[in-house]
């Protein structure tokens, strides 16, 4: 047979597969009223490993994890279906219609923001471009800042949550697991880091470097120029800057923003020192209610995931199957729990299509654990 022989007979096959499929998925529909009308859960995994089981028994081995593979996949669709079917109106659900309905065209211009750091950090340049009259409140800590809007103390809060040079920021991300709060914007910055010291200091003087650890991380390159001076971290950048303006120790120096130089009087002795000149952060703005803009075009979720072979990747398979991209996973292991992570994804989709929303409800009906984190425009 030639490769147009083959093909007609592949294209035949197709045409008898998709049949079957189509039939499947409306007797799946069948199955989903019976388990409505029983009070029955869409998932049930001894029914799903049966029918894997006598997929996969008498075909030849060679095909046995490709058949597998089709049937989780199979499996998967056939759950988001019924899922759809049943219309689960979950109190998530409930929310994200809510948030839908009183969507406005953008957010405030005014707010009470907390920030962690003081003047001239970049958490309050950030803050400053994303609400122009901005009350400011700072806080010695990024769990302050989850901590002043889960009280009420500010509407919003700025965190940093990753840098494309240095990574996440881990603290950031372990704290979104013990407050409950949404993302209602994100925003890259620019970063330019300077070394600034008290004038009058040279840079053969200095014998510590004061900086936020990602800040450190993200100057590596350039700190290898000082090998004789210790590298302490701080807790912010320009808490750093403060630090050093204030300490009668002329030996100290700080990375931080150039607005922190001007704001505390210290002299610049290098500026754009960062490993790359395409340094940029992204930081989140976070609300105590869900809160969805005109133009939320990112939705971001955690989740911990059932103990069981390719459970991450049918998941995955799922947001592939609805053309919704995946911009980040990350993993985080879940304290106190050995093994066991908890999953962050941030995905290009929107919340107002349907399809997305029972997906996601599908999600948090399935995983252990699931928290809705947010839709939001990101620029």
């Amino acid at each position: 047979m030639d490769i147009q022989d083959l093909r007609l007979e592949l294209n035949q096959i197709d045409k008898e597969l998709s049949a079957l499929f189509a039939r499947r998925m409306s007797i799946s529909g069948q199955v989903a009223e019976y388990k409505r009308e029983h009070n029955m859960p869409v998932l049930d995994r001894s029914r799903e490993r049966e029918v894997i089981a006598r997929a996969v028994e008498g075909k030849p081995e060679e095909f046995a994890g490709y058949i597998r593979l089709l049937y989780n996949n199979i499996l998967d669709l056939s759950r988001a279906y019924q899922h759809v079917q049943l219309a689960p109106h979950s109190d998530l659900k409930v929310a994200m219609e809510k948030a839908i309905a009183e969507m406005p065209a953008a957010m405030p211009a005014a707010a009470t923001v907390a920030c962690q750091g003081t003047e001239g950090a970049y958490s309050q340049i950030c803050c400053d471009k994303m609400f122009p009259n901005a009350n400011i409140m700072y806080t010695s800590n990024f769990e302050g800042v989850f901590q002043a809007v889960q009280s009420n103390l500010c509407q919003y809060g700025i965190l940093p949550i990753e840098n494309n040079i240095y990574g996440s920021v881990n603290q950031v991300y372990d704290l979104m697991k013990k407050y409950k709060f949404y993302i209602a914007r994100s925003m890259k910055l620019r970063i330019n880091h300077c070394l600034v010291a008290k004038p009058g200091v040279k840079k053969e003087d200095i014998r510590e470097i004061y900086s936020h650890e990602q800040a450190l991380g993200q100057c590596s390159e350039y700190l290898k120029g000082f090998p004789n001076a210790k590298k302490r971290v701080w807790e912010n950048t320009a808490m750093a800057a403060k630090m050093v303006a204030n300490s009668d120790d002329e030996t100290l120096a700080a990375i931080c923003s150039v607005e922190s130089a001007e704001n505390y009087g210290l002299h610049i002795l290098d500026q754009g020192i960062q490993n790359n000149d395409n340094n940029y952060t992204r930081f989140i703005c976070i609300s105590k209610e869900m809160e969805v803009y005109q133009g939320a075009n990112k939705i971001s979720i955690m989740f911990s995931l059932s103990h069981k072979p390719g459970t991450l990747y049918g998941l995955l398979a799922s947001f592939a199957a609805h053309g919704l991209n995946v911009t980040k996973l990350e993993s985080r292991p879940i304290p106190g729990r050995d093994f066991e992570f908890m999953f962050y994804v941030d995905m290009e989709a929107s919340i107002t299509d349907e399809v997305v929303q029972n997906l996601i409800c599908q999600i948090e009906a399935e995983q252990p654990m699931f928290v809705f984190l947010g839709a939001y425009s990101e620029r």
